[in-house]
Formats: structure tokens, C-alpha cells, sequence
């Protein structure tokens, strides 16, 4: 590219300012504008729930950078407040709007990149447009939410996904009481039902309000209080609510431009972050771009894709067809939530059926780190994979400690399309603080493999009542304070003593408290002649087996 050339950016933050950054850096005299119609050019949207809350102490760690440092470093002229209201593709210009004195401009461009993001979901309902309500898109979302939370008591959070989680923490510890309302029958809708569920757990024992399969119908507000109106019929009482429903590409000016957008009214790019236009890129939030495992279009709005999306987008502007493509989003995100982490990679259960693709479950529990070492916390690790090709398709893990380590080594493999046999034999790095000489992700493969030879078939439920015998391994005083119901309790130890307490003509079925030794008690009775089957995962705590869900640690 000419250096005397102008490229022109719409949006900072992530991906724009990725992109200008690189840019910047693979030619030093080309000009670069970078339009923003905020006041913030660059900031870590990731952590403005934890200044909310007071994690974060310091605002201005928030801001990444300023138009004055991406000057002074990078050369960039940065107009903030500037929005970019109309892109006229046949002559290369942007209709620029200044939103401080209303005047606009017309701003020509020989390279044009588009990083508008996307922006929250606000449904049209009665009551909407009250000042108690909030979405949190940027700092000053943040700051109107900080400055409310001093005066408020109550809060109700509408949506239990990842942003909603996060802020439900933060205004628990602010003192709040908390409310989260889910349309869905769980938290943390991006996940299996039962990889939620010591998330929800954690949440009630927080002191936390939780409404699921429930959604808001309207919001009636008085002076002294803003009524939240269910879809039930039930109403709960709020200070102060939160929205956090989703969020949509914001690519309206794109649409008018005439770009091609997807189904979902997200700008369609190639490998290269091009759109339908020569000379034009979009990357971020806005973008509709691959799944890296199927190949198939996928949206993934978050922060990591788009700066990687960003610089792939400079590098073909610079280097053309040397540069390296984008090969797609995992989508791999983690969410804490008071002592709890669960997260995901990949693709989930749910994704698999509704795509009407074969494959295989396996499910693990251990601790984090050696159990013989103090502290050791314990995990829950689902495995999804390819029952013809064994390469892993997707990982959720949920847990206290750890949870981060696991789901970013299986990001890997799905990324190498390493099977569950090369699970066996990672080599991970091991001392007691840290893990175990067989890490869980080790546990998950070996409980894969354990399938694939045919040395023990697996459930994820139970029978109902009397279909068969189900065998509870656990030791005596465990299985006491926590009995699943309906079952026999053979301690493993005794097991192979007490073989005729089981009748040999009905199905059997074992269980444990992390299914490790219901294994090994289904090998035991399988030799012996029993048909029986091992329940995955293993149970914990109170959680009746009976259920889809595995685990509830405690």
C-alpha cells in the first residue's frame, strides 16, 4: 500500500484499535484516522463490572489508552465523539458527524475499516425507558451504574449469562439485594443444564434471588421503587435493574452502505476480515466470520477474536496475500462468580443436537490439584467428542480452582484436532500445589478411551424405579449423609464379597461420588457376569443422580 495513502477506522476499542495499531506498525507514514463517538477511544470493557463492585479501584486503568497516547505512540489522529453517520462506497468517503458542536464533515478514505461492535439488547417493553434501568456497554454506563449503587438497597438483573453473572456478584457485594431473572430453565444459558448448576447453587447460597424460566413483561415505576413485572404474573421491587439480555451487531450504517450482512445483521467477511466491498474490512463484535471447528458462519462477540480479527485485517491490507487468514472463533469465554468458575470451548451438548451431529459424552470429577496437597478443590470436566474421528469437539468445566488451566489446554487440542487418545498422554506440568501426576483433562481421556475398548458402557441418567438394580459404591458414612434414593450401598471395598446381594438376571447400574470408583465396581461386575452400566461423572452432595446434572460440589 502507498504510504501516502489515508486509511480511516470506524470504532476503537477492540478490533479498531487493534487494527490501527498494526497498521501503524507495518507503515510508518500512512495516515490513519480513527472515528469514535464515544469520548473513550480504548477501554477494558471486560472489567467495568469489577469497578462497579470495587475490585477495581482505579477508573482510569479502565482506559487502555487515550487519544493523546495513541498519538504520542502510534501516530494516530483519534477523534472521539466524532460518529460516522453514512459511508458512501463508489466515492470512498464517511459522512462525519461531530456530536459535541453538531457539525459535520465529509472524511475520504483509500482504506476503510469498520469496528462498530454491538450493542445491548433493549426490548420495547412498558416502562422501559425509566432512568433505574441500565444496560453496560462502555464507562459511562458504568459510571450512571456506580453512581446509582450508592443509594440503592435492591437490584434485579435481567439475564444470567456471562455480564449478568458478573454484575450479580459485584452488586451482592455491594450490600445489594439481588434478584436475576432468566427466561431460560438455568444460569448461565451458554452452557449444558448440568454444568450450570453448581453455578446456581453458589448464587442461592450467596443470598441471591434466582427466577429462571421466567422473564420480565414490564416495569411499573413509582417514586419510591421501579417495579419489575414477570411474565408469571409475580413482580419483584428494584433500586436499580440491569439489562443484560444479549446484545446485536450495531451495522446499520453498513446496511445502508449496501455491505452483504449475514442472517443476524452481522457484516460478512472472508478469511481476511474483507467485506462484499474491495477496500473495505469489518472486524469484532459486528462480524460474521467461521466456527473453527465445522467451518460453518459464526458470531462471536468477544474481546479476544476481535483483536486478533483486527490485526489479521492490517496485515492483508499490507501484505496481501502473504498475510496469515483468520481460522475462525471457539468461542472459548469463563465466567467467576463468587467461589465458583465454569466456562466452555467449543461446542456444547446442546449445539451438537441441534445441528444433528453424532457424538459422544464423557463426563469426570477430581480435584484441581493433588488431593493429598491442603486445598485441593474439586472439578467437574464434560468432554464432547467425534464418536468416528475421536477428535474432541467441545469442553465445559466448572469448578473452585483450575477451571481456567483445563478449558484452555482442551482449546488447544480442538484447535491441533487432537483426539481423546492424545488426551491419555499430555504430558501437563505437575507438583502437588498445582496438579495431579493424572490431570482431570488425563481422567478425560483415559474415561473416553475406557469406551471406545469396550471395558464399560456409560449413562448420563438414571433408571426410573425398579428398571434396575443401581449400585451405590460410595463409602458407608458418605452414602449416609447423602443417600441417592433407590439404591444399594456396596462400598467398593466389599463389593467383590457381596456379589450375592445382586441379582444376576436384572441390569445393573453403578454409582459413585466422582466416577472413578463406579468404574472400577462395573469392570469388578462385568467379569462376573452382570450386565451393568456405569453412571457418568459421579454425584455429590445432595443432587439426586436421577436428574441429567452430575455434580453438586459443596
Amino acid at each position: 500500500m502507498n504510504s501516502k495513502k489515508k486509511i480511516l477506522v470506524i470504532g476503537g476499542v477492540a478490533a479498531g484499535a487493534s487494527f490501527a495499531a498494526r497498521c501503524r506498525r507495518l507503515d510508518e507514514e500512512v495516515e490513519i484516522i480513527v472515528l469514535e463517538r464515544g469520548p473513550d477511544v480504548s477501554f477494558a470493557n471486560c472489567g467495568l463490572p469489577y469497578y462497579v463492585g470495587g475490585e477495581i479501584s482505579d477508573r482510569d486503568a479502565l482506559a487502555v489508552q487515550t487519544p493523546q497516547s495513541l498519538q504520542a505512540m502510534l501516530k494516530l489522529d483519534v477523534r472521539t465523539r466524532s460518529e460516522a453517520r453514512s459511508i458512501n462506497l463508489e466515492a470512498k468517503t464517511v459522512e462525519v458527524a461531530n456530536l459535541d458542536s453538531g457539525d459535520t464533515e465529509t472524511v475520504s478514505y483509500d482504506a476503510l475499516m469498520l469496528a462498530p461492535g454491538a450493542k445491548p439488547i433493549v426490548p420495547p417493553l412498558p416502562g422501559i425507558d425509566d432512568p433505574r434501568i441500565h444496560t453496560l456497554r462502555n464507562l459511562q454506563d458504568m459510571d450512571r451504574i456506580k453512581a446509582m449503587v450508592s443509594s440503592a438497597k435492591r437490584a434485579v438483573v435481567v439475564g444470567a449469562g456471562f455480564i449478568g453473572l458478573e454484575m450479580t456478584e459485584q452488586l451482592k457485594r455491594l450490600g445489594l439485594e439481588v434478584t436475576i431473572v432468566e427466561m431460560q430453565s438455568q444460569v448461565l444459558p451458554q452452557l449444558d443444564p448440568e454444568m450450570s448448576m453448581l453455578m446456581e447453587s453458589e448464587l442461592k447460597q450467596q443470598g441471591i434471588e434466582v427466577v429462571l424460566h421466567n422473564g420480565i413483561k414490564g416495569f411499573h415505576p413509582s417514586e419510591e421503587s421501579l417495579s419489575c413485572e414477570l411474565q408469571s404474573g409475580d413482580s419483584v421491587e428494584a433500586d436499580l435493574v440491569l439489562l443484560s439480555i444479549g446484545v446485536k451487531p450495531d451495522t446499520e450504517i453498513a446496511r445502508e452502505a449496501g455491505l452483504e450482512l449475514g442472517p443476524r445483521e452481522h457484516i460478512v467477511v472472508d478469511t481476511f476480515q474483507r467485506t462484499s466491498e474491495v477496500g473495505v474490512y469489518a472486524a469484532g463484535d459486528a462480524v460474521q466470520t467461521i466456527d473453527r471447528t465445522t467451518g460453518q458462519a459464526s458470531s462471536v462477540p468477544l474481546g479476544g477474536p476481535a483483536n486478533r480479527q483486527g490485526r489479521v485485517a492490517a496485515d492483508h491490507l499490507f501484505l496481501g496475500e502473504k498475510a496469515r487468514p483468520y481460522p475462525g472463533s471457539l468461542g472459548t469465554a469463563i465466567v467467576r462468580v463468587f467461589s465458583v468458575a465454569a466456562g466452555l470451548t467449543g461446542w456444547t451438548e446442546r449445539r451438537l443436537k441441534a445441528e444433528g451431529c453424532d457424538y459422544r459424552v464423557t463426563m469426570v470429577n477430581d480435584n484441581h490439584h493433588a488431593g493429598y496437597y491442603p486445598g485441593a478443590k474439586p472439578m467437574t470436566l464434560k468432554l464432547l467428542w467425534d464418536p468416528q474421528t475421536l477428535q474432541v469437539l467441545g469442553a465445559q468445566a466448572t469448578g473452585f480452582e483450575g477451571v481456567d488451566k483445563r478449558l484452555d489446554v482442551l482449546a488447544t487440542a480442538i484447535v491441533g484436532k487432537m483426539t481423546v487418545e492424545d488426551l491419555c498422554h499430555l504430558e501437563l506440568s505437575y507438583a502437588p500445589p498445582f496438579g495431579s501426576a493424572k490431570d482431570i483433562v488425563n481422567l478425560a481421556g483415559f474415561a473416553a478411551t475406557n469406551v471406545l475398548d469396550d471395558l464399560v458402557e456409560v449413562v448420563h441418567t438414571l433408571p426410573e424405579s425398579g428398571e434396575a438394580q443401581v449400585v451405590d459404591v460410595r463409602p458407608g458414612p458418605l452414602y449416609n449423609a447423602h443417600p441417592s434414593p433407590g439404591s444399594i450401598n456396596i462400598p467398593f471395598p466389599t463389593l467383590r464379597s457381596s456379589l450375592d446381594k445382586l441379582d444376576r438376571e436384572k441390569p445393573v447400574v453403578t454409582i459413585c461420588a466422582f466416577g472413578k470408583m463406579s468404574y472400577f465396581a462395573a469392570r469388578v461386575l462385568k467379569q462376573n457376569g452382570f450386565q451393568v452400566v456405569s453412571y457418568s461423572g459421579g454425584i455429590k452432595g445432595s443432587l439426586d443422580p436421577r436428574s441429567p446434572a452430575k455434580l453438586v460440589l459443596g
